[in-house]
Order: structure tokens, then C-alpha cells, then sequence
């Protein structure tokens, strides 16, 4: 998050033409600090966007399939290990893209964007993690639950079942691309930004009590904006 900002600053101290912010669906409504992180980077460019001439434009992905955070590598692992392969929830879900997907998406962004705008890839439907893990299974030639078994762990700590791509507050429209959907940013006080994200700079531990509230009180920046929204439609 500080070192975005910071790049998102001499980008436009620079004069850059374009900065393409690449951010999460765990950004929306988020559970844990790498999704709040995520999320306050966005807020800064989409809101730093009115105060310069670079453009900055977010984009969204979900995960990515084949990359070095996706479940794929971890699941072929204990496959090879002969199991069992191990999924937090059995009704856990997430969206998911290809890497072809994912540069074309931020190409494409880079082109159509103007300035504040957020982009997601139309992803379809959810996939249950439990299916992705039967169909490796299956593709590797065994039987599930008799070859290789499926280990239900438990989520993790801010671990969601579900993520979602947009905020219910952002206005999402189609762009020329029917794959590509975009959305309007939530305008916030860049002042009162800034000034929230010193106050997280000033603390030096992510275990400090402090240092959580101050993530906490950037959310609230951002809640007391929409719920404003909402009362005037």
C-alpha cells in the first residue's frame, strides 16, 4: 500500500500518462489487513486521479489461475504427494481468470481508461474450490475420495466464503468490450485521506493495536461517503 502510493506520486510528479493500479476482488468489503491495504491503495489513486494528469485506472482481478499465489500449484503438489488435497470449506467459492486473461484485461484497461475508473474481467459464475480440487483429481487419473481424498481444514482467519467484485456503490456499466465491465470510484476527501495515512505510516507493527485502528478508521472515511450517497438517492 505505501509503496503504491509512493509510486503513484512520482508517477504523477513525472508526468506519466497512464498508472494501472492492479488490485483484488479482496478489496471489496475486506476481511483481513491484505485486503484493507488493497483497498486503501485504491481509494488514494482513484481519488489522487482529479489532482494530476496522470491517469489512474484499477484494475480488479480475481485469482488467477496457474500463479503463484492460485490453489493450482498447492492442490498438483499433494497430488503428487498422493493427498490428501486440502480445501478450508467445502461451500468456499472465488472467481477465476486465466493468465492470457489477466495481461489482456490490463491492456485493455491501460487503453479504455480515463482516469478513476475500476475494471474487472466479466468472470461468469464463482467455482466451488471443492469441485476445482475433484476435477484435478479426476484429471490425474484417480478417484476421488478413494485414491486421493479431500480434507476440509477450515477457513483461516479473515478468510471469506465468497468474494465479491464490485462495491454495491459503484454504478457498474459495460464498456466496449462485453468481457469488461467498469465501475465509478467512491470520491472521498483526499485530505482526510492523507492525512488517515500518515497516521497508519506512523505506526511500525502490523500486530500494533494502533496500527489496525488507523486501517480501520480509513474504512470508516469510506462508509461515511457511501451511506451519504445512499441517503441522497
Amino acid at each position: 500500500m505505501i509503496g503504491t502510493i509512493n509510486i503513484a506520486k512520482y508517477a504523477a510528479k513525472h508526468q506519466v500518462d497512464k498508472f494501472v493500479l492492479i488490485s483484488t476482488d479482496k478489496a471489496v468489503r475486506p476481511a483481513n489487513v491484505m485486503g484493507t491495504t488493497k483497498r486503501i491503495a485504491e481509494l488514494f489513486c482513484q481519488n489522487f486521479d482529479a489532482q494530476c494528469t496522470t491517469e489512474f485506472i484499477t484494475v480488479r482481478f480475481g485469482n488467477v489461475l496457474g500463479s503463484a499465489g492460485s490453489v493450482v500449484p498447492l492442490f498438483k503438489k499433494q497430488l503428487k504427494q498422493g493427498g490428501p488435497i486440502t480445501v478450508t470449506h467445502p461451500d468456499i467459492t472465488r472467481y477465476f481468470m486465466t493468465i492470457p486473461e489477466a495481461c489482456r484485461l490490463i491492456l485493455q484497461s491501460a487503453v479504455l481508461g480515463e482516469g478513476g475508473e475500476i475494471f474487472v474481467l466479466d468472470m461468469g459464475e464463482p467455482i466451488k474450490i471443492s469441485y476445482l480440487a475433484e476435477q484435478l483429481i479426476k484429471l490425474s487419473g484417480k478417484k476421488v475420495g478413494e485414491d486421493i481424498k479431500i480434507e476440509y481444514i477450515g477457513l483461516r482467519p479473515g478468510e471469506k466464503l465468497y468474494e465479491e467484485l464490485f462495491h454495491d456503490s459503484e454504478k457498474l456499466t459495460k464498456t466496449v468490450h462485453t468481457k469488461i465491465l467498469k465501475a465509478k470510484f467512491v470520491e472521498v476527501s483526499l485530505e482526510q485521506l492523507q492525512q488517515h495515512i500518515h497516521t497508519l505510516i506512523a505506526k511500525q507493527s502490523i500486530n500494533d493495536l494502533d496500527y489496525l485502528k488507523a486501517l480501520k478508521n480509513i474504512l470508516a472515511l469510506q462508509t461515511t461517503t457511501i451511506e451519504a450517497m445512499v441517503a441522497e438517492a
